[in-house]
């Protein structure tokens, strides 16, 4: 998938690049990601620190249409 391609490319998880993602598409977007371990803690952290290009954007947003 997009995803899994994107996240591969930038060498993180598909759950980071996902947080990423959702975190630049608008700023009236309020995640609230939900974690159970301090493995998914630092997967959403390494999201916010993502640098999305905008070839990147352009992919993922191919998924939503």
């Amino acid at each position: 998938s997009a995803l899994s391609a994107v996240a591969a490319r930038l060498e993180a998880t598909p759950m980071s690049v996902a947080l990423a993602w959702l975190l630049r598409r608008s700023p009236n977007i309020l995640l609230i990601p939900g974690t159970s371990s301090t493995a998914h803690l630092r997967q959403n952290i390494a999201g916010a620190g993502l640098s999305l290009s905008h070839e990147d954007l352009t992919e993922l947003d191919d998924i939503s249409r």
